[in-house]
């Protein structure tokens, strides 16, 4: 992939073209990368105690429903979220943070190691010590996005 950076002070906001003769996965990633940079930005806020706190993406190991409440696992504590699983998929990022059921997403960079011995699906094993388990619907999108 060739790329261009034009330097024009008269630019108030920084603008991306994407040239090409047709829709590849190449370019759909970029594009992909490009949309979710804006979604980077998103504040998750979670309850704790009574009180309302800003979460850290990067301290987030994982995300999960349980008993019709959304629960966000940081290293420290564990925070009620108030958003649903597909809105905190969008606000996530999606290079860091992967949906492995239907009811719950990790922080790839928290996942310590994985077990591949189970039939049809994958055990993660989180840096907290806690285990997940991908469901397999979704078996097949973690071994693409990890490169298995």
């Amino acid at each position: 992939m060739k790329l261009e950076i034009k330097i024009d002070t008269a630019i108030v906001e920084p603008e991306t073209v994407i040239t090409t003769s047709a829709m590849t996965d190449e370019v759909n990633r970029v594009v992909n990368y490009i949309s979710n940079l804006e979604n980077t930005s998103f504040m998750i806020t979670g309850q704790k105690d009574g009180k309302i706190e800003l979460l850290d993406q990067e301290n987030i190991i994982r995300l999960y429903a349980e008993n019709g409440k959304m629960f966000a696992k940081l290293d420290q504590a564990t925070y009620q979220i108030r958003l649903r699983l597909y809105e905190l998929e969008e606000r996530l990022d999606n290079e860091k943070f992967v949906r492995i059921s239907n009811s719950e997403i990790v922080n790839l960079k928290k996942v310590k190691g994985l077990d591949l011995s189970f039939a049809g699906t994958i055990c993660m094993e989180l840096e907290n010590g806690e285990v997940s388990y991908v469901s397999r619907r979704y078996v097949s999108k973690i071994k693409k996005k990890l490169g298995l």
